[in-house]
């Protein structure tokens, strides 16, 4: 079944459900659609704010800079170097991850062990630190301290396990 079609049933029965429950569909939708106006007015500021700073990073080169700093090191544990600006960005910025995945996998063929790495890292990792920044501040909470941490060591382990399992698997 196509995604077309898959959406047009979710509506039809979505529609169905509400006139055999007699609700009123039109009213419940513009409820919905209002709060969820207020949510994204209240976290706009969090995405500029985060937008622009992705945006400065990788305009001013800061990204590479620190991941050619590091190649070192990581290259002697196996790690791609090639792979650093992505695990740099790939927790702030999923756009930005996505055209580093696109440097990467023009650089290198996608299935060359490198590709094939910075691909599962994209699929095993989650923007962090954007989705925290979207999801605290439409319930308006200020202290991310124990979210930050778990979240963190998740994406590392991702990182690392990505380079482990491709590796493991060719």
């Amino acid at each position: 079944m196509n995604g077309e079609l898959f959406a047009v049933l979710i509506i039809v029965f979505i529609c169905l459900y509400g006139l055999i429950k007699k609700t009123d569909i039109f009213s419940a939708f513009n409820e919905g659609a209002k709060d969820n106006l207020k949510t994204a007015f209240d976290i706009f500021p969090s995405l500029i704010f985060l937008l622009t700073a992705v945006g400065m990073l990788r305009a001013s080169g800061a990204i590479e800079a620190v991941a050619d700093k590091l190649s070192f090191l990581f290259s002697a544990i196996g790690f791609p170097a090639d792979c650093l600006p992505l695990v740099l960005i790939r927790s702030v910025s999923g756009s930005g991850a996505l055209a580093v995945l696109d440097d990467i996998l023009s650089k290198n063929h996608p299935d060359s062990i490198t590709g094939r790495i910075a691909s599962v890292m994209m699929g095993s990792t989650e923007t962090t630190f954007y989705t925290i920044a979207v999801y605290f501040s439409a319930i308006r909470l200020k202290c991310t301290g124990r979210t930050v941490i778990p979240a963190v060591a998740a994406d590392i382990t991702g990182f690392v396990c990505s380079v482990l399992f491709v590796r493991l698997l060719l």
